[in-house]
C-alpha cells in the first residue's frame, strides 16, 4: 500500500512470537484493539532498535467476532469454519499502526472498518475456496476484500485501507505533519 501510494519503502520481517503473544493478551481478555496495538507496536520497536536514526512502521489486523478474535486460516477446513462462522453476521477488522524512532514508538493509530457478511450458501463457499487458493490462507477470516473477498460482503462501514491491513491515510497525514512527505 506504501509502495502504491509512492513511498520509497524497505520491508523487513520484525520476527515476534505473534501466537505467544497473542495466547498472553487473550489470557488476560486484552480487548482486540490492545492486541492489534501491541503486536504493532512490538514489531515496529524491534526493527527500529536495528535500524537507528529511522522511523520505521509496525502494523497488524485483528478480526473482532463474538466476543473473540478470528486470526488467519491454517488451512482451507479452518477458512470454511470461519466463513460459515462469519456468513450472514458483522464483524470489525481493526488494523494498527505504530511508528517508531531509536526504539522507541512515536505514534500509532488503530483503525476500524465493521463489515457485514451476506449470507453464503455452501456451494458459493466451495467455488470461493477454490477460486481463492492458498492466497485465503493470508488473511484473517479467509477473504480479501481487494480480491474475490469483496463478494462476500453486502456492506463496510469504514476504511478500505483499514480493510485491507493498515490505516493508510493517518499514517501518510503524520508522515506529512512530520515533513517527511510533501505537504
Amino acid at each position: 500500500m506504501l509502495r502504491n501510494a509512492g513511498i520509497r519503502v524497505e520491508t523487513m520481517p520484525a520476527r515476534v512470537d505473534e501466537h505467544a503473544i497473542k495466547a498472553s493478551m487473550r489470557a488476560e481478555h486484552a480487548p482486540p484493539r490492545d492486541q492489534a496495538d501491541t503486536l504493532a507496536e512490538l514489531k515496529a520497536i524491534r526493527i527500529s532498535i536495528r535500524s537507528p536514526g529511522r522511523l520505521v512502521i509496525g502494523a497488524d489486523q485483528v478480526l473482532a467476532f463474538d466476543g473473540g478474535v478470528i486470526d488467519k486460516p491454517a488451512d482451507h477446513a479452518e477458512a470454511r469454519d470461519q466463513l460459515e462462522r462469519l456468513s450472514g453476521e458483522q464483524h470489525d477488522l481493526l488494523s494498527a499502526a505504530v511508528i517508531a524512532l531509536d526504539g522507541e514508538a512515536i505514534w500509532r493509530h488503530v483503525g476500524r472498518a465493521r463489515l457485514a457478511m451476506r449470507r453464503l450458501s455452501p456451494g458459493f463457499i466451495d467455488r470461493y475456496l477454490a477460486a481463492m487458493g492458498p492466497r485465503v490462507l493470508d488473511t484473517v477470516g479467509g477473504y480479501m476484500l481487494e480480491a474475490e473477498g469483496a463478494q462476500l460482503f453486502s456492506r463496510i462501514d469504514g476504511d478500505y485501507f483499514t480493510v485491507l491491513g493498515l490505516p493508510l491515510l493517518p499514517v501518510l497525514g503524520y508522515l506529512r505533519d512530520r515533513g517527511v512527505l510533501e505537504a
